[in-house]
């Protein structure tokens, strides 16, 4: 087993940030793994809630980055985060790798 750390970057589609943080994952960092999941329905500190219905699509879903990789470079990948993403958006926690 080797720790890894994880990290999820919550945002909506309406900040129109998804590829620009994937690339920076991938491109700049080439990270263990990156998954990104849509939300169907969520809101966050303003209390504005995204969801979709069934006769629209709401172009403004929640949406998670999730990727992982060593602390150390979980570290350094953050600190470039701080740029790109609101304060109070990225969760990161210490895990067992198998």
């Amino acid at each position: 087993m080797s720790r890894v750390t994880v990290v999820r970057i919550y945002f909506t589609e309406g900040d129109h940030r998804l590829k620009e943080l994937f690339e920076y994952l991938n491109s700049e960092h080439s990270v263990r793994g990156v998954t990104a999941y849509r939300g169907i329905l969520g809101f966050g500190k303003s209390g504005k809630v995204h969801a979709v219905g069934l006769s629209e699509i709401d172009l403004d879903l929640p949406l998670v980055l999730e990727f992982f990789d060593e602390p150390a470079k979980v570290e350094r990948i953050l600190a470039g985060l701080g740029e790109r993403v609101k304060p109070g958006h990225i969760l990161h926690w210490s895990a067992e790798m198998q």
